[in-house]
């Protein structure tokens, strides 16, 4: 397994959000370094955003989550571009950062 995974729900319609372009980055000093990036599926996961034997450094991360993009696939205004979490790698253990969004609002949470 990914040490990183991500799922979206929209909570808006109830359903997985499929086909949300992410990326993976990690900070450096002022600036981020992308170090991935995926499409969720159909079930709105990405489960092997990094190599099984990929170990990330300890540090700061961000996940980048394209929502414009995805809300103009059926037309949907929305408020936010995109979403940006931003987490601590502070161990070698499994990181599941999930999004709940909708149009206007968004809520994320550590998962397992």
């Amino acid at each position: 397994m990914s040490q990183i995974s991500t799922h979206i729900l929209d909570t808006a319609k109830g359903k997985p959000a499929a086909n949300v372009t992410i990326a993976l980055l990690q900070q450096a000093g002022d600036s981020w370094q992308e170090i991935a990036r995926g499409v969720t599926n159909a079930d709105g996961r990405i489960a092997d955003l990094l190599p099984h034997e990929k170990q990330l450094e300890f540090g700061v991360y961000k996940i980048k989550f394209d929502t414009q993009e995805y809300f103009a696939q059926d037309g949907t205004a929305n408020f936010y571009p995109f979403v940006e979490i931003v987490f601590n790698v502070a161990g070698n253990e499994h990181y599941h950062v999930p999004l709940l969004l909708n149009p206007f609002g968004y809520s994320t949470y550590r998962g397992s």
